[in-house]
C-alpha cells in the first residue's frame, strides 16, 4: 500500500486552474482530515468529503483543527490556507498563496516603483471608493484631501440617517473603551476589514507591504484594499449597530460585519478589484499560469530549461 509521503506530487498540468477553483471555503469547528486526495471537514454532523484541487484558499475558522496529511494534499494541489477569525473577519497566520503565477505580486512591484504608475494606482483606487468623482490630474496631497474630506461627510451623513450623535472620530491605539460607542463600533469594523483584505492580499501573492496610499508599514497594501470599502460598508454598519445598542459593541459589529461579508461577497470582490488595479484587462488571466520564465534584454522573457550558449555535445537542456 502506498504511504502519503510516497505519493508522487501532482504536476502542474494536473492541477485545476485557479480561475476554475472554489475562490474561498470557509470551515469552523471541525476536524480537517486527508481521505485520498481530499480533505475531509468532520464534525458533530458527520463528514463532509472536499476535492482538494477545487480549491482556491482553506479559510480555518475558530475550533478548527487540522491534519498534517491534510496539509500535505492541501500543498500538492496548490492551495492556499489562511488561519482566520469567525467568517474571516480576522487574519492570522497563512500557508502559500493562492497562484503559483508571481504576475500579480511583479505587477504590484512594477506598479510601486515607478512614482508615476504608483499615483495613476492611488487614483484608480480613488474612483473605486468615489466612482462619482473623477481624480485625473490630481496630485496625492489633493487626494488626501478630497478622501478626507469624503470621510468626513460620510460620518456626518450617517450620524444624520441613525440619530447617532457624531463628535469627531477619537480612538486611542491599544485602548479600545477610550471611545464612544460609534467609535469602538467603527474601529472593530477597520479591524475586521484589516483581516479580510490581509487574507485576500496574502492568498493572491500579493505583497502586504508595498502600498499606494500608505506607506512605510508592513501592511501598507493591507491598509490600502480595506480603505476601498470603508464608507460602503464599514462606516455605515458602525453607525447601524451603535444606533441599536451601546452594550457590546465590538463583538455585535464584528458579528454584523461578517454577516454582511457573507451577504455581498466582498471576498470576490476584493480579489476582483485588486486584479484590476495592478494588472491590465487582457493580462487578468496570466495570474492563473504555472510557468517559469527567464529574464531577458529589453523587458522580453524567454523560455526557461534551455541553455543559451547553444547546442553542444551534453544537449541543450540545463538540467
Amino acid at each position: 500500500m502506498s504511504t502519503v509521503s510516497r505519493r508522487p506530487g501532482l504536476s502542474p498540468r494536473q492541477l485545476t486552474r485557479t480561475g476554475e477553483r472554489l475562490s474561498f471555503v470557509y470551515l469552523e469547528r471541525c476536524t480537517v482530515h486527508r481521505d485520498a486526495n481530499a480533505i475531509t471537514a468532520q464534525d458533530a454532523e458527520g463528514t463532509t468529503h472536499i476535492p482538494s484541487a477545487t480549491i482556491g484558499t482553506l479559510l480555518l475558522g475558530p475550533g478548527t483543527r487540522v491534519t498534517h496529511q491534510a496539509m500535505s494534499v492541501l500543498g500538492e494541489t496548490g492551495a492556499a490556507v489562511c488561519w482566520v477569525g469567525e467568517q474571516g473577519v480576522r487574519y492570522y497566520a497563512s500557508g502559500r498563496a493562492l497562484s503559483r503565477s508571481s504576475a500579480l505580486m511583479e505587477a504590484q512591484a512594477r506598479q510601486w516603483a515607478n512614482p508615476r504608475s504608483r499615483l495613476a494606482v492611488a487614483r484608480a483606487m480613488y474612483r473605486l471608493r468615489f466612482p462619482d468623482e473623477d481624480p485625473a490630474g490630481l496630485t496625492r496631497q489633493e487626494l488626501l484631501g478630497r478622501e478626507g474630506r469624503r470621510v468626513k461627510e460620510c460620518y456626518r451623513t450617517e450620524a444624520a440617517r441613525t440619530g447617532v450623535p457624531w463628535r469627531g472620530r477619537r480612538y486611542v491605539p491599544g485602548d479600545f473603551t477610550s471611545g464612544d460607542a460609534v467609535n469602538q463600533a467603527v474601529t472593530a469594523a477597520a479591524q475586521c476589514m484589516y483581516g479580510i483584505s490581509h487574507a485576500v492580499v496574502t492568498s493572491l501573492g500579493c505583497s502586504p507591504a508595498l502600498g499606494f496610499v500608505h506607506s512605510g508599514h508592513e501592511l501598507s497594501f493591507v491598509l490600502d484594499i480595506a480603505d476601498l470599502y470603508k464608507t460602503e460598508i464599514g462606516i455605515p454598519l458602525a453607525f447601524d449597530v451603535a444606533a441599536q445598542d451601546e452594550e457590546d459593541v465590538g463583538p455585535r459589529t464584528r458579528r454584523a460585519l461578517r454577516d454582511r461579508i457573507n451577504e455581498t461577497s466582498l471576498l470576490h470582490r476584493c480579489v476582483d478589484d485588486i486584479k484590476r488595479l495592478l494588472l491590465p484587462p487582457e493580462t487578468a488571466d496570466s495570474t492563473d499560469q504555472d510557468v517559469v520564465t527567464l529574464q531577458s534584454d529589453g523587458g522580453h522573457q524567454v523560455a526557461s530549461g534551455i541553455n543559451y550558449d547553444g547546442p553542444d555535445d551534453y544537449g541543450d537542456e540545463l538540467w
